[in-house]
This record gives structure tokens, C-alpha cells and sequence, in this order.
């Protein structure tokens, strides 16, 4: 376990370790190479290639952005607001995911043996552990109660665990990238408190690029004798996430209260978030806009997660057959321009 939280703690530096706070400008620059990245590497960059895998590893690399969650100003908020954001049935299952993000990237890298692979998996760890910690100084600024943490326990089968993570991070963050543009157009949350969670829904961008091009590598570099029962374990995967999102979660404190923790929220919170009438055409309009203006910043030769938009493209065209068809559009959030 030690050599894990080595992982995920002090890849690629740790949080001490940093520089300190950088200016306004440094930031805005950091920011700005977060989002954008096109790979010096002339030619196609084929899945399973030397030239890919470096690519990858590069873009990973070279677009981190040095926040640290330990001096993040977390804006002052109003009581109304401060009741919105803390009766959100969110933040335990939040942390709780974090948690064993890091711990199973961590571990899976541990068993990489190509070094570039293994270098990007391992930075992923430890950014995973940082929006951990982003999160709980979110909780402890706004004073949310939380349940306590169950223990981190390392997967017995860590290529499953790594596909689960992988893959639920695909489809929570396509419509996460949606329902984060609705706060922010209803202005449910404030404009602060927006710019302030906004490198970190970024950085899940690049997480879900990363886990794309690891998966199409993967295939590609795999005996053949592998492949079938390692498309069974994708198939097992992806229905246990379906079953996972059934329903709700639920986590007691320590005073005996319980906890409800809508696992489905980033799908259906968007009537908790605006007042406007959003119907489900119109939100997955909003997910696509969203997935594909942060994704626009990276070399388009790279593969992009297909799974969640490709679910929500098909939604559409079943609802459009019924008349279902989206009436309102996204406006381009300048932020992240």
C-alpha cells in the first residue's frame, strides 16, 4: 500500500513541493496549456505505434496545470446559495469516488511495464488524489457533513477496477461537462465558485482522453488470443456500471444520520440546478456542445471517448422521431475559450 500513496502522492511532484503561488499571468498561461496541445509528431499517431503511445504520454504531461488545492480562495457565499451547494446529494459519494480513483490508478500503474504508459497513469493517480483533496477543502470551507470514509482497500483485480474507474469517469464526465454549463447559466452557483472548479473539470477532460487512448493502445498492442476475454471484461464492465447507477447510494455518520447520494446525478440534476424548463433533448444538446469544446484544444489525431456522446447522439434520434427535439442552444463558455 505504501508503494501506492508513493504513486499517487508524489507523482509527478508533491503538493509541497510546487512552486509557490504563481501570478496572475503564470496562471492564465497554465491554464491556457491545460486546454490547449498538438503534438510535434508528424503524421497519423495509429493506436498501438511508438508515436501514439509518445503522444499520449506527452499530452498528459505537458498539459498539467500546477493548482494547489491547499490556497484556493474559496469564495465567501451567500446563505442562500451556501443552502444549495451544501443539500446537494452529492459531495460524499464525490470524495468517496475520488478516493478510489487514486487508489486504482495507482495500482494499475503499478503493473504497467511500458514506461511511457506507466508515466501517464501515474500522474493521473496523482492528480485523482488532488481533486480528493480539492473536494475536501470544499467540504471543510462550506462545512458540509459528510459520512465517514470507508477504507481504500487495493482491488483484487486491478485491470477491472482500472476499466470500471476508466469508464465511469468517461460517462460521468460527458454529462458532468453539461450540467457544470447549467449552474453556470443559471447562475446556481456563483461566477466564483465556477472559475474556481473549472481547471479541475478541465483536468477530467484530460483524464478521459488519456483513459481513450490507453484503451485504443491497449487493444492494439494485446495478443489476439486476449482480445476476446478482455472484450467480455469491457462488456462486464459497462453493465455493472449501468446496475451501479440504479438507484441510490446510501452512507451513515457517526451521530447515526444517514446519507442519500444520487449515484445518477450528473444526469438528473439538472432540475435542481435550474429554474429554466430543461428538458432531456435539451440538456444532451448542452452535454455534446460542452464534450466537444473541451476536447477542441488537443490534437485532433488523438481519440476522443466515444461511448457517452455516441449513448446521448442516439437518445437524441430516437427523441427527435417523437418530436423531442432540443429548442434551446449552448452559448460557448468564454472560460474555457
Amino acid at each position: 500500500m505504501n508503494a501506492l500513496a508513493d504513486i499517487y502522492t508524489r507523482l509527478p511532484d508533491s503538493i509541497d513541493d510546487l512552486p509557490p503561488p504563481p501570478s496572475e499571468a503564470a496562471v492564465e498561461e497554465a491554464d491556457y496549456r491545460s486546454r490547449h496541445w498538438s503534438s510535434p509528431i508528424p503524421g497519423p499517431l495509429k493506436p498501438g505505434s511508438p508515436e501514439h503511445k509518445r503522444a499520449v504520454a506527452d499530452m498528459f504531461r505537458e498539459t498539467f496545470n500546477p493548482y494547489r488545492p491547499s490556497v484556493i480562495n474559496w469564495p465567501k457565499l451567500d446563505p442562500v446559495t451556501l443552502k444549495r451547494v451544501t443539500s446537494l446529494p452529492i459531495w460524499d459519494i464525490a470524495v468517496q469516488t475520488e478516493g478510489k480513483a487514486r487508489l486504482r490508478m495507482a495500482a494499475y500503474a503499478n503493473l504497467v511495464t511500458d514506461p511511457d504508459m506507466k508515466d501517464a497513469i501515474s500522474r493521473n493517480a496523482w492528480e485523482e488524489n488532488r481533486h480528493k483533496e480539492v473536494l475536501s477543502k470544499l467540504v471543510e470551507a462550506y462545512g458540509i457533513k459528510m459520512a465517514p470514509e470507508p477504507p481504500y482497500i487495493e482491488p483484487r483485480d486491478v485491470e477491472w477496477a482500472y476499466l470500471v474507474t476508466g469508464f465511469s469517469e468517461c460517462v460521468d464526465s460527458f454529462f458532468a461537462f453539461g450540467l457544470f454549463k447549467v449552474a453556470q447559466t443559471s447562475h446556481f452557483f456563483p461566477a466564483e465558485l465556477i472559475e474556481t472548479f473549472e481547471p479541475v473539470m478541465q483536468e477530467e477532460c484530460r483524464h478521459i482522453l488519456l483513459f481513450a487512448n490507453w484503451l485504443a493502445w491497449y487493444r492494439a498492442v494485446m495478443p489476439l488470443w486476449k482480445r476476446p476475454w478482455f472484450e467480455l471484461k469491457v462488456i462486464a464492465v459497462l453493465m455493472f456500471l449501468v446496475y451501479e447507477r440504479i438507484g441510490l447510494a446510501k452512507t451513515v455518520d457517526d451521530e447515526g444520520n444517514e446519507h442519500t447520494q444520487d449515484n445518477n446525478f450528473t444526469v438528473t440534476g439538472t432540475k435542481e440546478m435550474s429554474s429554466q424548463d430543461i428538458t432531456l433533448a435539451d440538456f444532451l444538446e448542452i452535454c455534446l456542445t460542452e464534450n466537444d469544446r473541451r476536447f477542441s484544444g488537443y490534437d485532433p489525431r488523438l481519440l476522443r471517448p466515444r461511448l457517452a456522446p455516441g449513448l446521448a447522439r442516439t437518445a437524441l434520434w430516437v427523441l427527435g422521431l417523437f418530436g423531442k427535439k432540443p429548442h434551446i442552444r449552448p452559448e460557448a463558455s468564454p472560460a474555457a475559450a
